[in-house]
């Protein structure tokens, strides 16, 4: 099903804005499940598959973000394709000498209607991630917490088939 364009870029312009509050010290990560489906799916690249607004507010919007309130992740920029938004951005480690290590990252989302999301999937090098970790001597803020992703996790990272809005 392909939505209004006006609709689906309203939708990417509120997502781009509660990122850019996040990026500001203006929120959390766990803001972002404002503009999700109840069942969207969100494919991490550490933690894996994740179903179900519930469990990504838990998870990727919680557990994977708990103690990188000093990261940055700013975009680039934001392409739009009937109902598919690809999202370009850095993932930006802060070192305690003032240095900054960055990786690339894309986000791919695809609009469910309603204003939300239903899908997406971050795609970062998390070898570079690791590497960046290393080089900046970055640790997690003191009394902070960072949560390690399970050892195994489900790689699907298929698109679900849209639901019928009738």
């Amino acid at each position: 099903m392909s939505y209004p364009p006006d609709e689906v870029r309203a939708a990417v312009d509120a997502y781009v804005a509660t990122r850019e509050r996040i990026e500001d010290g203006d929120g959390t990560w766990a803001d972002l499940a404002a503009h999700f489906t109840d069942d969207a799916v969100f494919i991490d690249p550490a933690w894996g598959r994740v179903e179900g607004l519930d469990a990504m507010r838990e998870t990727v919007f919680g557990d994977a973000m708990d103690g990188l309130e000093d990261w940055r992740f700013p975009i680039d920029f934001v392409m739009v394709q009937d109902d598919t938004v690809v999202v370009k951005w850095r993932q930006l480690i802060p070192g305690p000498d003032g240095t900054t290590h960055a990786q690339s990252g894309v986000s791919t989302l695809v609009y469910g209607g309603d204003g939300r999301f239903r899908y997406e999937e971050d795609l970062l090098n998390m070898v570079h991630v690791m590497e960046g970790i290393a080089a900046s001597g970055w640790r997690p803020p003191a009394g902070g917490t960072a949560h390690i992703p399970p050892k195994h996790v489900d790689r699907d990272f298929s698109i679900p088939e849209a639901r019928s809005l009738t």
